[in-house]
C-alpha cells in the first residue's frame, strides 16, 4: 500500500485547481531548475541543482541519467540514497491529481539502487537498499531491500536471497 495523503475537491477536477494546492512561483522555478537538470551531462551539477533549489535529499554519487524528470510540484519529498543510478527518462512523482482528489507522499529510494530506464515511480513508496529496478517499470508499491522487481504492473522477479546466490554463481 502506497503511503499518500488524500485531499478531497469539489467543482472540477484537481489539476484545474492545482494553483490552490502549491504556488505558481514555486512551479516555475522548479520547472527551470529541472529543466536544466535535465539536459545537463554534468551529474554534479544536476545533484547540487536539486539540493539548493528543489530541496531533494540525495546522497553522495548518485547519478541521474539524461533526461529524469522528478516531481516538479514536490520535489523536496523525495529521498535517495547514496551511490544509486536513476535512469534514462524515469519520472518520479510525488504527487497525483486526480478527478475528485489530490494525493501527496514521499518517495524513498535506498543507496546503491539501480533505476532502469524509462521507469515511473509513483507517490507514496519506498525502493529497498541495493533494489534493481528493471526498464520500463511502473513502481506502484514498495521494493524490498536488494530484490530486483520489474514489469507493468511491478512484479518481483528476484529476491534479495536470489539476487545473492545468483551473484554467487557468477
Amino acid at each position: 500500500m502506497r503511503r499518500t495523503k488524500r485531499y478531497q475537491v469539489e467543482d472540477s477536477n484537481s489539476l484545474w485547481q492545482i494553483y490552490k494546492t502549491v504556488p505558481f512561483l514555486k512551479v516555475v522555478k522548479n520547472f527551470v531548475v529541472i529543466q536544466i537538470a535535465r539536459y545537463t551531462p554534468f551529474l554534479g551539477m544536476k545533484n547540487w541543482l536539486y539540493r539548493n533549489f528543489l530541496k531533494m535529499k540525495i546522497g553522495k554519487q548518485t547519478a541521474f541519467a539524461l533526461m529524469v524528470m522528478p516531481d516538479i510540484m514536490f520535489p523536496e519529498k523525495i529521498t535517495i540514497g547514496t551511490n544509486s543510478v536513476i535512469g534514462y527518462n524515469t519520472t518520479i512523482l510525488a504527487h497525483e491529481y486526480l478527478i475528485k482528489e489530490y494525493r501527496i507522499g514521499k518517495v524513498e529510494i535506498g543507496s546503491n539502487v539501480l533505476i532502469g530506464a524509462n521507469t515511473t515511480i509513483l507517490p507514496g513508496v519506498t525502493i529497498g537498499d541495493g533494489a534493481v529496478v528493471s526498464a520500463a517499470t511502473l513502481v506502484h508499491k514498495d521494493v524490498p531491500e536488494g530484490a530486483f522487481v520489474g514489469g507493468n504492473p511491478m512484479k518481483l522477479i528476484y529476491s534479495k536471497a536470489e539476487m545473492e546466490t545468483r551473484q554467487i554463481d557468477t
